[in-house]
């Protein structure tokens, strides 16, 4: 008798049609093609419009995913979302996305974990289905940045980086003899240095400071409800404990990096994903990247990496991945599944 897991049954992603080049964004933030290329390897970025919400990008990637799937949406028993861009402070996306796709019920969990959130969501959902208490989990990563960033050149730094989109996996039951090679998720390691959390950080509206209010003139004289972001930081401990988390993973399932088919990124800077396979020893052909075309989509990057992958033939039916992420907290998470 073979032992309860979770596998992807179905993928699914959209962006918003509205494509910006880097030389679109050049005048407005006082920039180059150039600048933004040579620091992140960004060269155009998708971004909604005034009409879309974070919710509703994640319907059109979750309906895709479900139909993948071979389900009836009845069969979702569970919603957690990932972003960090919701439609509203209260209630959580995934309440929105549970309406919007005409469910009932069945619990809907938001994740906070920012660029980590698609692979804290994964797990989560792992171990609801591992667990025997839920059967197919729709996992979605999902994000419109471009209505919060500082669109002049003071925010160039941050701006410049991020993209709208959204992905979704189905994660469904599934009794299997060998986790090492038949298809499920196989395990993950999740992480957080809350010492570190104001290197990268939206700072309003928020209780954490001096005042009565949320969110005030001052705060937003001080444009401090906009991401801010120390970049040498980030890309210094971003690149260190992606290579740590996913190294000890790989050891502890005894996993080479020979025998990873696809290695499925965060996809936050196209110079710290290189660095991190050049210190791992990863051939560059085996790193599936999408920032060129989408930016950083924070949890949305994952899945829309993945199912990108899949339609164009790199990821196949029974192959192994591996991803790993870091973001705001800090937090970072590594992960190896079967396709």
């Amino acid at each position: 008798m073979g032992v309860l897991a979770s596998k992807i049954i179905g993928v699914g992603s959209y962006v918003p049609p509205q494509v910006f080049k880097n030389s679109d964004i050049e005048e407005m933030m006082n920039t180059s093609n150039e600048w933004i290329v040579q620091r992140t390897g960004i060269e155009q970025r998708h971004w909604a419009d005034a009409k879309t919400s974070t919710s509703d990008l994640a319907l059109k990637a979750s309906e895709e995913a479900i139909v993948n799937a071979g389900i009836n949406k009845e069969d979702i028993d569970m919603i957690i979302l990932a972003t960090l861009s919701p439609d509203f402070d209260f209630p959580g996306t995934g309440c929105f996305l549970q309406d919007k796709l005409g469910l009932s019920e069945i619990p809907a969990i938001d994740i906070r974990q920012q660029c980590s959130g698609f692979l804290y969501a994964m797990t989560v959902a792992d171990k609801f289905i591992a667990s025997g208490s839920n059967k197919n989990i729709l996992v979605v990563g999902a994000e419109v940045h471009s209505k919060g960033l500082d669109q002049t050149p003071e925010g160039r730094n941050v701006s410049v980086l991020f993209g709208d989109g959204a992905g979704a996996i189905v994660m469904s039951a599934t009794e299997v003899n060998d986790k090492k090679t038949e298809p499920c998720f196989i395990d993950a390691s999740l992480h957080s240095e809350g010492k570190y959390a104001k290197e990268l950080w939206l700072p309003a509206a928020g209780t954490g400071f001096d005042s009565t209010e949320r969110l005030s003139q001052a705060m937003l004289d001080e444009k401090l409800h906009y991401p801010q972001m120390n970049g040498k930081t980030v890309f210094v401990h971003a690149v260190k404990r992606m290579t740590e988390a996913l190294s000890k993973l790989m050891a502890k399932n005894g996993v080479t990096v020979d025998d990873v088919d696809v290695f499925l990124f965060h996809q936050a800077n196209l110079r710290i994903n290189s660095k991190v396979a050049e210190v791992m020893g990863i051939p560059e052909e085996k790193v599936f990247n999408t920032i060129q075309k989408y930016g950083n989509t924070t949890a949305a990057t994952i899945p829309l990496g993945m199912h990108d992958a899949m339609k164009e033939g790199v990821l196949k039916p029974g192959m192994l991945v591996a991803s790993a992420a870091f973001g705001a907290g800090f937090t970072w998470a590594a992960s190896l599944y079967r396709v």
